[in-house]
């Protein structure tokens, strides 16, 4: 996979309701021609090879949270690259929790890797398996290509964290993972080239059952909110996804998010590239 320049590809902008054409939370960071995942909802290996990055590249993933809609696709991005010729470890990072979540989901598949490895199948002897690196705020990678920095961000009881990605060529990259309003993500960003954070409507908010609009302003950020951030952060673009609208539409969701932000801001879709 060749490419001039970092990209940030929105792999998936879902959020837990089942919206067809939305699949999981998931965005690739691609820079040297080398994919790293931050999230794997559901479809994620699925959503890669739609914007033409081989299964078999798919080495590197960095957990936000360990919430479902973020998680569900690791048995598929931990088996499926493998079944596809991938000869290297996963090397997964995230919140403590995730080295447990690996193991399961490996004990979970025990006889389908037996059989892989024991049955007649062609199949490499190494690819299924996984490193987890349990993170703490600070730099959790480094390679030639790339530097990833994670953040703690609010979202309720979750250990959660933001990534911020400074890429060889000089693109600098923010994704905000799931997280009510945080200064975490505003210094994280100062002036990056991308911001890539959750949102929900504001008008679409008032329509919620009270038990739902206690969770919501206390796990995730709405477009007011994130107008206000924006502002403080200074992308050179605000890519926005996790969109929960009840109701509301794209552009109604933008127009909220402008009324506090002038900067340049798009509803992020599936495979959009940035």
């Amino acid at each position: 996979m060749l490419l001039l320049a970092a990209q940030v590809i929105l792999l998936g902008t879902g959020t837990p309701n089942a919206e067809p054409e939305r699949s999981g939370p998931a965005v690739a960071v691609v820079a040297g021609g080398v994919p790293y995942l931050v999230d794997c909802g559901p479809g994620v290996v699925r959503r890669a090879v739609a914007a033409h990055i081989k299964a078999s590249d798919l080495k590197r993933a960095f957990i936000t949270h360990l919430h479902s809609d973020h998680t569900t696709g690791l048995a598929d991005l931990m088996l499926a690259p493998w079944t596809l010729e991938r000869v290297e470890p996963l090397e997964l990072y995230g919140p403590p929790g995730i080295r447990s979540m690996a193991a399961h989901i490996l004990a979970a598949y025990r006889e389908d890797i037996r059989v892989r490895l024991t049955g007649g199948e062609p199949s490499n002897k190494t690819g299924y398996k996984v490193n987890a690196h349990e993170i703490r705020a600070g730099v959790v990678y480094r390679d030639a290509n790339i530097t990833v920095t994670a953040f703690r961000v609010p979202h309720g009881e979750f250990r959660a964290f933001g990534y911020r990605f400074d890429t060889s060529d000089g693109r600098s990259i923010v994704i905000s993972g799931d997280t009510g309003p945080s200064d975490a993500v505003i210094k994280a960003c100062n002036g990056c080239d991308v911001l890539v954070h959750e949102v929900y409507s504001t008008s679409g908010f008032q329509r919620r059952p009270v038990e739902w609009q206690k969770y919501h302003a206390r796990y995730h950020t709405s477009a007011a909110e994130l107008g206000e951030i924006a502002t403080r952060a200074r992308p050179g673009v605000l890519v926005l996804t996790h969109q929960l609208l009840w109701g509301t539409s794209d552009a109604e969701l933008l127009g909220e998010v402008a009324k506090g932000y002038g900067g340049r801001v798009v509803s992020g879709r599936d495979l959009g590239v940035y």
